[in-house]
């Protein structure tokens, strides 16, 4: 689930950028040691690539996640359709997933009691210092409320970044505002508090590999998790 959505979360997610007559093309991979997604543990070591196009504010971007570690780990692809212009973004992003009320895992399938599909619609703004982020689930496969009712899950965040001894470092806290088994949670519940670090190790003059570590606790569950990883670009 992107954790990160490449384009429309502002994502900490290292990428390489192609210029051509003002379309710009993004590839890349990260390899990391599990996958968490807003506090919730979706699997062990993972690779997941990225490929998007952008054009004046306008951007389209997909994104895999897939368990290299074991074969169990959750499978998933999504599609991200997102516009910013200054520091304001929206987005729409339709996750699949391997799992869910298909048994087949069939991804054409998009009923709306029997498809894998989760849809979500985002909107924040970045004010250079820190980002404020919502997202609320409007189709798909989505959670269920107290009353067993669609629960139009949702999700908001707040991103800083800073530089310290030469150091990226980005501190995030997220917070789930309303019951939904989504995110398995029975009122407001803060589900994300994480912190990382990114730094290029330089190999060659010419050649060096972005490498990342973060630290994730979810008060809400009570775990916590370490993860390193690393990108891959041309």
């Amino acid at each position: 689930m992107k954790k990160i959505v490449l384009f429309a979360l502002g994502m900490v997610m290292s990428t390489t950028t192609f210029a051509q007559d003002e379309v710009e093309t993004t590839i890349s991979a990260d390899v990391v040691s599990s996958y968490i997604w807003r506090g919730q543990d979706l699997g062990s070591a993972a690779i997941q690539p990225t490929l998007g196009v952008g054009y004046k504010g306008l951007s389209l971007s997909a994104w895999g996640s897939y368990g290299i570690a074991d074969p169990a780990d959750t499978k998933e692809f999504d599609l991200t359709l997102g516009y910013s212009i200054g520091g304001f973004n929206i987005g729409v992003t339709d996750y699949w997933f391997d799992a869910g009320l298909d048994p087949d895992g069939r991804y054409f399938k998009y009923d709306a009691h029997g498809t894998n599909h989760v849809f979500e619609a985002n909107i924040g703004y970045d004010f250079g210092f820190a980002s404020v982020q919502w997202f609320t689930n409007f189709a798909g496969n989505d959670g269920a409320n107290k009353d067993g009712k669609r629960a139009y899950s949702s999700y908001a965040e707040i991103v800083v970044p800073f530089t310290l001894a030469t150091v990226d470092w980005t501190a995030t806290a997220g917070a789930v505002p309303f019951a939904t088994d989504f995110y398995g949670t029975t009122g407001f519940a803060v589900t994300n508090l994480s912190l990382r670090a990114d730094k290029d190790i330089k190999v060659t003059d010419s050649f060096s590999i972005p490498v990342f570590g973060q630290v994730i606790a979810n008060p809400c569950t009570q775990n916590a998790y370490l993860v390193l990883g690393l990108t891959l670009r041309p």
